[in-house]
Protein backbone atom coordinates (compact mmCIF):
# COMPACT_ATOMS: atom_id res chain seq x y z
CA UNK A 1 0.00 0.00 0.00
CA UNK A 2 1.12 3.15 -1.16
CA UNK A 3 0.56 6.17 1.33
CA UNK A 4 0.93 10.16 0.94
CA UNK A 5 3.82 10.81 3.09
CA UNK A 6 4.20 14.27 2.11
CA UNK A 7 0.22 15.53 2.49
CA UNK A 8 -0.11 12.80 5.49
CA UNK A 9 -0.50 14.82 8.72
CA UNK A 10 -0.02 13.54 12.29
CA UNK A 11 -2.96 14.83 14.73
CA UNK A 12 -1.52 15.77 18.65
CA UNK A 13 -3.64 13.16 20.19
CA UNK A 14 -2.49 11.76 24.35
CA UNK A 15 0.30 12.80 26.02
CA UNK A 16 2.62 11.66 28.50
CA UNK A 17 2.21 12.04 32.24
CA UNK A 18 3.13 11.12 35.24
CA UNK A 19 2.13 7.96 36.23
CA UNK A 20 2.27 5.76 39.63
CA UNK A 21 2.26 2.21 41.00
CA UNK A 22 6.00 1.64 39.81
CA UNK A 23 5.90 3.22 36.61
CA UNK A 24 7.34 6.83 36.54
CA UNK A 25 5.53 7.86 33.01
CA UNK A 26 2.36 6.77 31.02
CA UNK A 27 0.90 7.44 27.66
CA UNK A 28 -2.65 8.06 27.89
CA UNK A 29 -5.06 9.10 25.60
CA UNK A 30 -7.60 12.06 24.70
CA UNK A 31 -9.49 10.99 27.49
CA UNK A 32 -6.40 10.77 30.33
CA UNK A 33 -6.89 6.99 30.37
CA UNK A 34 -3.74 5.12 30.00
CA UNK A 35 -2.99 3.24 26.91
CA UNK A 36 -2.91 -0.56 28.16
CA UNK A 37 -0.60 -2.01 26.05
CA UNK A 38 1.94 0.96 26.23
CA UNK A 39 1.35 0.88 29.66
CA UNK A 40 2.19 -2.71 30.58
CA UNK A 41 5.27 -2.65 28.70
CA UNK A 42 6.44 0.88 30.58
CA UNK A 43 5.52 -1.05 33.64
CA UNK A 44 8.07 -3.96 32.73
CA UNK A 45 10.81 -1.56 31.33
CA UNK A 46 10.85 -0.29 34.55
CA UNK A 47 11.01 -3.15 36.29
CA UNK A 48 14.08 -3.99 34.61
CA UNK A 49 15.97 -1.20 36.28
CA UNK A 50 15.61 1.60 33.88
CA UNK A 51 16.27 4.95 35.06
CA UNK A 52 13.13 7.46 34.87
CA UNK A 53 14.61 8.77 32.35
CA UNK A 54 14.78 6.59 30.33
CA UNK A 55 11.15 5.07 30.80
CA UNK A 56 10.17 8.91 30.03
CA UNK A 57 11.80 8.90 26.60
CA UNK A 58 10.38 5.76 25.53
CA UNK A 59 7.19 7.35 26.46
CA UNK A 60 7.50 9.66 24.03
CA UNK A 61 8.66 7.27 21.43
CA UNK A 62 5.55 5.36 21.96
CA UNK A 63 3.60 8.42 21.98
CA UNK A 64 4.55 9.40 18.71
CA UNK A 65 4.09 5.92 17.57
CA UNK A 66 0.68 5.37 18.70
CA UNK A 67 -0.10 9.06 16.71
CA UNK A 68 1.04 7.42 13.66
CA UNK A 69 -0.80 4.71 13.61
CA UNK A 70 -4.25 6.63 14.42
CA UNK A 71 -2.67 8.47 11.59
CA UNK A 72 -2.69 5.86 9.02
CA UNK A 73 -5.75 4.06 10.40
CA UNK A 74 -3.85 0.47 12.10
CA UNK A 75 -4.39 -1.55 15.27
CA UNK A 76 -0.93 -1.73 17.20
CA UNK A 77 -1.49 -5.37 16.65
CA UNK A 78 -1.79 -5.38 12.83
CA UNK A 79 1.26 -3.49 12.29
CA UNK A 80 4.08 -4.39 9.93
CA UNK A 81 6.95 -3.59 8.35
CA UNK A 82 5.20 -1.28 6.12
CA UNK A 83 4.24 1.44 8.85
CA UNK A 84 8.35 1.32 10.00
CA UNK A 85 8.80 2.21 6.91
CA UNK A 86 6.26 4.79 5.95
CA UNK A 87 6.89 6.30 9.50
CA UNK A 88 10.99 6.67 8.77
CA UNK A 89 10.07 8.49 5.60
CA UNK A 90 7.38 10.75 7.37
CA UNK A 91 9.89 11.49 10.03
CA UNK A 92 12.68 12.69 7.42
CA UNK A 93 10.00 14.99 5.45
CA UNK A 94 8.02 16.47 7.76
CA UNK A 95 9.50 19.47 10.34
CA UNK A 96 9.12 18.46 14.12
CA UNK A 97 5.97 20.28 15.68
CA UNK A 98 6.98 23.42 17.93
CA UNK A 99 4.54 24.37 20.46
CA UNK A 100 5.66 28.02 19.70
CA UNK A 101 7.18 29.89 16.17
CA UNK A 102 11.38 30.43 17.05
CA UNK A 103 12.16 33.99 17.44
CA UNK A 104 15.71 35.12 18.37
CA UNK A 105 17.14 31.45 17.33
CA UNK A 106 14.91 31.40 13.84
CA UNK A 107 18.16 33.24 12.35
CA UNK A 108 20.54 30.46 13.30
CA UNK A 109 18.11 27.47 12.69
CA UNK A 110 20.30 24.65 10.95
CA UNK A 111 23.29 26.97 10.22
CA UNK A 112 26.87 26.52 11.60
CA UNK A 113 28.47 29.00 14.22
CA UNK A 114 31.73 30.54 13.13
CA UNK A 115 33.06 30.62 16.17
CA UNK A 116 32.64 27.34 17.65
CA UNK A 117 32.22 25.30 14.55
CA UNK A 118 29.22 23.52 15.80
CA UNK A 119 26.18 23.35 13.82
CA UNK A 120 22.67 24.34 15.65
CA UNK A 121 19.79 22.45 15.44
CA UNK A 122 17.01 22.85 13.07
CA UNK A 123 13.56 21.71 13.00
CA UNK A 124 13.75 18.42 11.28
CA UNK A 125 14.12 15.31 13.03
CA UNK A 126 17.76 13.88 13.71
CA UNK A 127 18.88 10.93 12.11
CA UNK A 128 19.50 9.38 15.55
CA UNK A 129 15.72 10.35 16.50
CA UNK A 130 14.46 8.16 14.18
CA UNK A 131 16.74 4.91 15.17
CA UNK A 132 16.34 5.97 18.56
CA UNK A 133 12.39 5.80 17.19
CA UNK A 134 12.75 2.21 15.45
CA UNK A 135 14.22 0.91 19.01
CA UNK A 136 11.92 2.12 21.21
CA UNK A 137 9.27 0.36 19.09
CA UNK A 138 11.03 -2.60 18.35
CA UNK A 139 11.49 -3.37 21.88
CA UNK A 140 7.61 -2.83 22.49
CA UNK A 141 6.81 -5.46 19.93
CA UNK A 142 9.64 -8.13 21.18
CA UNK A 143 8.14 -7.95 24.63
CA UNK A 144 4.49 -7.94 23.35
CA UNK A 145 5.60 -10.78 21.49
CA UNK A 146 7.15 -13.05 24.09
CA UNK A 147 3.91 -12.82 26.08
CA UNK A 148 2.11 -14.64 22.76
CA UNK A 149 0.49 -11.30 21.73
CA UNK A 150 1.06 -8.21 18.85
CA UNK A 151 2.30 -8.90 15.40
CA UNK A 152 3.65 -12.51 14.62
CA UNK A 153 6.34 -10.97 13.41
CA UNK A 154 8.37 -7.72 14.64
CA UNK A 155 7.89 -5.13 12.47
CA UNK A 156 10.88 -3.70 12.91
CA UNK A 157 12.74 -5.28 10.61
CA UNK A 158 16.77 -6.30 10.69
CA UNK A 159 18.97 -7.53 7.82
CA UNK A 160 20.72 -10.58 9.16
CA UNK A 161 24.41 -11.15 7.70
CA UNK A 162 24.02 -14.82 7.09
CA UNK A 163 21.85 -18.28 8.08
CA UNK A 164 21.36 -19.76 11.03
CA UNK A 165 20.97 -18.35 14.71
CA UNK A 166 22.67 -14.76 15.52
CA UNK A 167 25.82 -15.36 17.61
CA UNK A 168 25.78 -18.83 17.70
CA UNK A 169 29.31 -19.64 17.69
CA UNK A 170 30.18 -16.69 20.30
CA UNK A 171 33.63 -16.28 21.77
CA UNK A 172 32.59 -15.58 25.59
CA UNK A 173 36.21 -13.34 25.47
CA UNK A 174 34.63 -10.75 22.80
CA UNK A 175 31.66 -8.90 22.78
CA UNK A 176 28.49 -10.11 21.47
CA UNK A 177 28.01 -9.23 17.69
CA UNK A 178 24.60 -7.09 16.84
CA UNK A 179 21.88 -9.55 15.20
CA UNK A 180 21.33 -7.57 12.63
CA UNK A 181 21.20 -3.90 11.15
CA UNK A 182 17.80 -1.95 11.63
CA UNK A 183 16.54 -2.45 7.75
CA UNK A 184 15.08 1.55 8.16
CA UNK A 185 17.45 3.00 10.20
CA UNK A 186 18.96 5.96 8.78
CA UNK A 187 22.66 6.27 8.81
CA UNK A 188 24.42 8.69 11.35
CA UNK A 189 27.29 10.86 10.00
CA UNK A 190 29.99 10.59 12.50
CA UNK A 191 30.97 13.54 14.31
CA UNK A 192 34.52 13.76 15.60
CA UNK A 193 34.22 15.28 19.51
CA UNK A 194 35.74 19.06 19.83
CA UNK A 195 37.34 20.75 22.98
CA UNK A 196 37.29 24.32 23.81
CA UNK A 197 40.53 25.84 22.90
CA UNK A 198 41.43 27.70 26.12
CA UNK A 199 40.49 30.70 25.57
CA UNK A 200 37.06 30.06 24.43
CA UNK A 201 36.95 27.87 28.18
CA UNK A 202 38.08 31.16 29.37
CA UNK A 203 35.78 33.39 27.64
CA UNK A 204 32.56 30.96 29.19
CA UNK A 205 33.56 31.07 32.33
CA UNK A 206 34.26 34.62 32.72
CA UNK A 207 30.69 34.81 31.10
CA UNK A 208 29.03 33.06 34.08
CA UNK A 209 27.28 35.46 36.63
CA UNK A 210 27.76 33.66 39.78
CA UNK A 211 29.63 31.88 41.88
CA UNK A 212 27.12 28.47 41.72
CA UNK A 213 27.72 28.26 37.55
CA UNK A 214 31.66 28.88 38.20
CA UNK A 215 31.39 26.07 40.24
CA UNK A 216 29.32 24.13 38.20
CA UNK A 217 31.31 24.62 35.12
CA UNK A 218 34.53 23.88 36.62
CA UNK A 219 33.58 20.63 38.38
CA UNK A 220 32.34 19.33 35.40
CA UNK A 221 35.02 20.57 32.98
CA UNK A 222 37.78 18.63 35.44
CA UNK A 223 35.77 15.11 35.44
CA UNK A 224 33.88 15.11 32.85
CA UNK A 225 30.64 14.18 34.56
CA UNK A 226 27.52 14.21 32.40
CA UNK A 227 24.60 17.33 33.40
CA UNK A 228 22.72 14.83 34.76
CA UNK A 229 25.45 13.22 37.05
CA UNK A 230 26.36 16.75 38.22
CA UNK A 231 22.74 17.71 38.99
CA UNK A 232 22.38 15.35 41.31
CA UNK A 233 25.15 15.77 43.68
CA UNK A 234 23.77 15.75 47.40
CA UNK A 235 25.84 17.70 50.21
CA UNK A 236 27.36 14.02 51.11
CA UNK A 237 28.21 13.49 48.18
CA UNK A 238 31.26 15.81 48.40
CA UNK A 239 34.60 14.64 49.96
CA UNK A 240 36.45 18.05 51.14
CA UNK A 241 39.51 16.61 51.63
CA UNK A 242 40.32 14.33 48.97
CA UNK A 243 38.70 16.93 46.47
CA UNK A 244 35.91 14.57 45.15
CA UNK A 245 32.76 13.87 44.58
CA UNK A 246 30.28 10.88 43.84
CA UNK A 247 27.95 10.40 40.97
CA UNK A 248 25.81 8.66 40.10
CA UNK A 249 26.40 7.04 36.80
CA UNK A 250 23.48 7.36 33.94
CA UNK A 251 23.49 4.11 32.57
CA UNK A 252 24.54 1.36 35.20
CA UNK A 253 23.52 4.01 38.17
CA UNK A 254 26.76 2.73 39.92
CA UNK A 255 27.99 4.78 42.71
CA UNK A 256 31.36 6.14 41.63
CA UNK A 257 33.82 9.45 43.16
CA UNK A 258 35.45 11.60 40.79
CA UNK A 259 38.28 13.78 41.41
CA UNK A 260 38.09 17.41 41.13
CA UNK A 261 40.19 20.46 40.11
CA UNK A 262 41.50 23.07 43.12
CA UNK A 263 39.47 25.69 41.31
CA UNK A 264 36.02 23.53 41.10
CA UNK A 265 36.46 23.12 45.03
CA UNK A 266 37.52 26.92 45.52
CA UNK A 267 34.28 28.55 43.78
CA UNK A 268 31.99 25.56 45.29
CA UNK A 269 32.91 26.88 48.85
CA UNK A 270 32.19 30.73 47.54
CA UNK A 271 29.26 29.79 46.06
CA UNK A 272 28.11 27.48 49.93
CA UNK A 273 29.37 30.11 51.55
CA UNK A 274 26.51 32.65 49.38
CA UNK A 275 23.62 30.27 50.24
CA UNK A 276 24.11 29.31 54.00
CA UNK A 277 25.65 26.04 53.20
CA UNK A 278 23.38 22.44 52.22
CA UNK A 279 22.55 19.61 54.53
CA UNK A 280 23.89 16.27 54.02
CA UNK A 281 20.46 14.76 52.05
CA UNK A 282 19.82 18.09 50.65
CA UNK A 283 20.84 18.84 46.63
CA UNK A 284 24.10 20.46 45.97
CA UNK A 285 22.93 23.08 43.36
CA UNK A 286 19.54 24.99 44.30
CA UNK A 287 18.44 28.49 42.58
CA UNK A 288 20.03 31.74 43.76
CA UNK A 289 16.45 33.40 44.69
CA UNK A 290 13.90 31.84 46.76
CA UNK A 291 11.14 30.16 45.29
CA UNK A 292 7.79 29.00 46.63
CA UNK A 293 7.90 24.76 46.94
CA UNK A 294 4.72 22.83 47.34
CA UNK A 295 3.63 23.78 50.78
CA UNK A 296 4.08 27.68 49.66
CA UNK A 297 7.17 28.38 51.55
CA UNK A 298 10.10 30.27 50.09
CA UNK A 299 12.72 28.42 49.96
CA UNK A 300 15.27 27.44 47.86
CA UNK A 301 14.56 24.86 44.93
CA UNK A 302 16.99 22.20 43.15
CA UNK A 303 18.52 23.70 39.93
CA UNK A 304 17.12 21.58 37.17
CA UNK A 305 18.24 21.12 34.19
CA UNK A 306 16.42 23.31 32.15
CA UNK A 307 17.35 25.98 34.05
CA UNK A 308 21.21 25.01 33.57
CA UNK A 309 20.57 24.86 30.10
CA UNK A 310 19.13 28.74 30.49
CA UNK A 311 22.37 29.36 32.38
CA UNK A 312 24.51 28.48 29.32
CA UNK A 313 21.56 30.46 26.89
CA UNK A 314 22.53 33.38 28.52
CA UNK A 315 26.41 33.19 28.19
CA UNK A 316 25.91 32.03 24.64
CA UNK A 317 23.91 34.86 23.19
CA UNK A 318 26.61 37.13 24.93
CA UNK A 319 29.38 35.50 23.58
CA UNK A 320 27.92 34.24 19.90
CA UNK A 321 28.64 30.97 20.65
CA UNK A 322 26.66 27.74 20.90
CA UNK A 323 28.68 25.62 23.77
CA UNK A 324 26.63 22.56 25.66
CA UNK A 325 27.39 21.18 28.71
CA UNK A 326 28.37 18.03 26.62
CA UNK A 327 31.04 19.97 25.08
CA UNK A 328 32.87 20.45 28.73
CA UNK A 329 32.79 16.47 28.60
CA UNK A 330 34.75 16.23 25.52
CA UNK A 331 37.15 18.89 26.70
CA UNK A 332 38.13 17.13 29.75
CA UNK A 333 37.78 13.75 28.06
CA UNK A 334 40.35 15.09 24.94
CA UNK A 335 42.57 16.78 27.51
CA UNK A 336 43.36 13.54 29.52
CA UNK A 337 43.65 11.65 25.96
CA UNK A 338 46.04 13.98 25.32
CA UNK A 339 48.50 13.57 28.11
CA UNK A 340 51.26 10.94 28.29
CA UNK A 341 51.00 10.32 31.85
CA UNK A 342 47.13 9.24 31.78
CA UNK A 343 46.04 5.95 30.53
CA UNK A 344 43.36 5.23 28.19
CA UNK A 345 41.74 3.04 30.93
CA UNK A 346 41.81 6.38 33.09
CA UNK A 347 39.82 8.04 30.90
CA UNK A 348 37.57 5.29 30.47
CA UNK A 349 37.11 4.95 34.51
CA UNK A 350 36.49 8.91 34.84
CA UNK A 351 34.08 9.28 31.78
CA UNK A 352 32.30 5.55 32.78
CA UNK A 353 32.49 4.01 29.59
CA UNK A 354 31.19 0.35 29.50
CA UNK A 355 33.59 -0.41 27.39
CA UNK A 356 37.46 0.38 26.49
CA UNK A 357 36.63 0.63 22.98
CA UNK A 358 34.02 3.03 23.26
CA UNK A 359 36.68 5.54 24.64
CA UNK A 360 38.98 4.90 21.83
CA UNK A 361 36.29 5.19 19.05
CA UNK A 362 35.72 8.31 20.44
CA UNK A 363 38.76 10.16 21.69
CA UNK A 364 41.63 8.34 19.85
CA UNK A 365 41.34 10.79 17.55
CA UNK A 366 42.98 13.69 15.95
CA UNK A 367 41.45 17.33 16.47
CA UNK A 368 40.11 18.22 12.41
CA UNK A 369 41.04 21.79 13.76
CA UNK A 370 45.14 20.54 14.34
CA UNK A 371 45.19 19.14 11.17
CA UNK A 372 43.67 21.84 9.24
CA UNK A 373 46.12 24.46 11.24
CA UNK A 374 48.89 21.95 10.31
CA UNK A 375 47.77 22.23 6.26
CA UNK A 376 47.04 25.72 6.03
CA UNK A 377 51.07 25.74 7.23
CA UNK A 378 51.73 23.53 4.27
CA UNK A 379 49.59 25.38 1.80
CA UNK A 380 51.29 28.92 3.50
CA UNK A 381 54.81 26.97 2.48
CA UNK A 382 54.01 26.25 -1.00
CA UNK A 383 52.87 29.39 -1.54
CA UNK A 384 56.20 31.46 -0.20
CA UNK A 385 58.49 32.31 -3.41
CA UNK A 386 60.95 30.06 -3.66
CA UNK A 387 64.93 31.32 -3.22
CA UNK A 388 67.06 31.61 -6.36
CA UNK A 389 69.38 28.97 -7.01
CA UNK A 390 72.99 29.55 -5.76
CA UNK A 391 75.50 30.70 -8.67
CA UNK A 392 77.65 27.97 -10.67
CA UNK A 393 81.49 29.20 -10.83
CA UNK A 394 82.65 29.57 -13.72
CA UNK A 395 86.26 28.04 -14.75
CA UNK A 396 88.45 26.49 -12.10
CA UNK A 397 90.34 27.07 -8.99
CA UNK A 398 93.39 26.72 -9.15
CA UNK A 399 94.11 25.09 -5.81
CA UNK A 400 91.62 22.64 -6.97
CA UNK A 401 93.60 21.76 -10.19
CA UNK A 402 97.10 21.94 -7.64
CA UNK A 403 95.57 19.13 -6.66
CA UNK A 404 94.66 16.96 -9.49
CA UNK A 405 97.95 17.54 -11.17
CA UNK A 406 100.54 18.25 -8.90
CA UNK A 407 102.29 21.64 -8.39
CA UNK A 408 104.16 21.01 -11.70
CA UNK A 409 103.47 23.12 -14.63
CA UNK A 410 99.98 22.19 -16.47
CA UNK A 411 101.13 19.80 -19.64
Amino acid sequence: MSRDLEQLQIERLGCVRSGGSGVAWLVCDDAGDAVRPIAEFLRDFAARGNSRGSVRSYAYGLLRWWRWLAAVGVEWDRATQAEVRDLTLWLQLHPKPRRSQRTVSAATAGTVNQVTGKRYLDDHYAARTIRHSNAVVSSFYEFWGEQGLGPVVNPVARDHRGQGRSNAHHNPMERFRPEGRVRHNPKVPRRQPRALPDQAWANLFDAMGSNRDRALLALAISNGARAAEVLGLRGCDVDWGNQQVRVIRKGSRAEQWLPGSNDAFVWLRLYLAEIGGVGPADPLWVTLRRRRDADGKLARIPLSYEALRAVLRRANAKLGTNWSMHDLRHTCALRMAADEHVSLRDVQTILGHAHLETTAEIYLVEDERHTVERVAEHLARLAKPKPAPEPVDRGYRAADLAVLFGDGVLP
